[in-house]
């Protein structure tokens, strides 16, 4: 497997007040092409700064990011939207559907801001749906799925580009037990499809349905260790 994001020494402070907290604290960090990684940890822990960076919606103050061997450590803001919108598919916590557009518009959106001609997009969409079991789904909107189908959505529209990496942030946070559980089932199908998936969590229970688990607290990697299951 190649390496597909390397972060170096990454420090990222945050001035609250009087004070000067280090989110992250000069973490090191290596996620190979093709692995299914949790990142757990609790409120404050630096996890969610974490997610940010990976997700290149920030940049560190000091330290290296390599994304797919692009060093995206100073993007500016459009170089920066650039990168996310080809090389990571985002599931959020809260589906982030627009709720006037059927399932196929939705998955379709990101490929309209990346160029695609309009049948080639629709033909990306309709596959990326049918890799999660809405084939039968596309013309239904958000408020005709239930929750499930709906992040069933989320996770096509990731899907639909082609990505190198899936970040999954607390992707069944507003589901229930049996349907989240069937959300990770199909994370880890698609994991073993041969994509690279980034799950964020604070639930230790969640973060076991990785391959490996990584532990951040106090800014700092405390643990990196392979799941046995």
């Amino acid at each position: 497997m190649t390496s597909l994001v390397n972060i170096d020494k990454l420090v990222k402070t945050y001035v609250m007040g009087s004070n000067v907290v280090r989110a992250l604290d000069g973490i090191d960090l290596s996620i190979m092409n093709g692995e299914f990684v949790s990142v757990v940890g609790p409120s404050g822990s630096g996890k969610s700064t974490l997610m940010n960076m990976i997700g290149c919606l920030d940049i560190p103050d000091s330290g290296t990011y390599m994304l797919d061997g692009l060093d995206v450590s100073d993007m500016n803001d459009k170089d920066l939207a650039a990168i996310r919108s080809e090389k990571i598919g985002f599931v959020f916590q809260g589906f982030n559907l627009l709720p006037k557009f059927t399932a196929l518009e939705n998955v379709e959106l990101p490929l309209i801001y990346r160029g695609f001609h309009h049948k080639q997009r629709k033909k990306m969409a309709l596959e990326a749906l049918d890799r999660v079991g809405l084939g039968d789904r596309t013309h239904h909107k958000p408020t005709e799925l239930s929750g499930g189908q709906m992040q069933r959505v989320a996770v096509a529209r990731a899907l639909a580009g082609n990505p190198p990496v899936i970040l999954a942030d607390e992707p069944t946070g507003n589901l229930d037990t049996h349907t989240g559980a069937e959300i990770l089932d199909m994370l880890d199908k698609i994991h073993g499809q041969g994509n690279t998936i980034i799950l964020i969590t604070h639930d230790n229970m969640l973060a076991h349905q990785a391959k490996r688990k990584i532990e951040i607290r106090d800014g700092l990697i405390i643990h990196d260790e392979e799941v046995r299951k």
